[in-house]
């Protein structure tokens, strides 16, 4: 009967340490589950980050890549017209381009050491931007002769 005893004992024991095993294999532990919220919300975090680059600097290759087709269109518009002060000006490219706009200025050139020639010489400069604050610009400045005496 001691023998049995003993196993029942053996055998309770095992069970004892059986079920809490089971019990404590059950659920996650605080610690655990704050510490791998905090690395979830580290990697979403670095993800993020990366997305809004992304983001950015498609935005930016698209228009680097539409602004000197824009700016030459601008440009061949602008050698249809006389290059006086009139043809200055500012606006936005339509409906095709939303958030582009472009600038031209157009100035007189003086010149000690072009002498004459200066008065028929016209500096042109034509910006084409991206966005009302203007964040992205692309712009050129150009030299024409005209027949136009002052």
């Amino acid at each position: 009967m001691s023998n049995n005893i003993i196993s029942m004992r053996a055998l309770m024991t095992e069970d004892i340490f059986r079920q809490k095993s089971i019990s404590s294999s059950r659920g996650f532990t605080l610690l655990e589950v704050m510490v791998s919220i905090a690395l979830l919300a580290i990697v979403l975090t670095a993800i993020y980050r990366l997305h809004t680059q992304t983001i950015a600097m498609a935005n930016a290759t698209r228009f680097y890549t539409s602004a000197p087709l824009l700016l030459q269109s601008k440009i061949g518009h602008l050698q249809t017209l006389s290059f006086d002060s009139s043809s200055a000006g500012s606006g936005d490219f339509g409906d095709n381009f939303p958030e582009y706009f472009w600038k031209v200025r157009i100035d007189d050139v003086e010149s000690e050491y072009l002498g004459d020639v200066a008065d028929d010489l016209k500096k042109i400069m034509v910006e084409v931007s991206y966005g009302e604050d203007e964040a992205l610009s692309y712009s050129t400045t150009m030299y024409r002769i005209t027949d136009e005496k002052n």
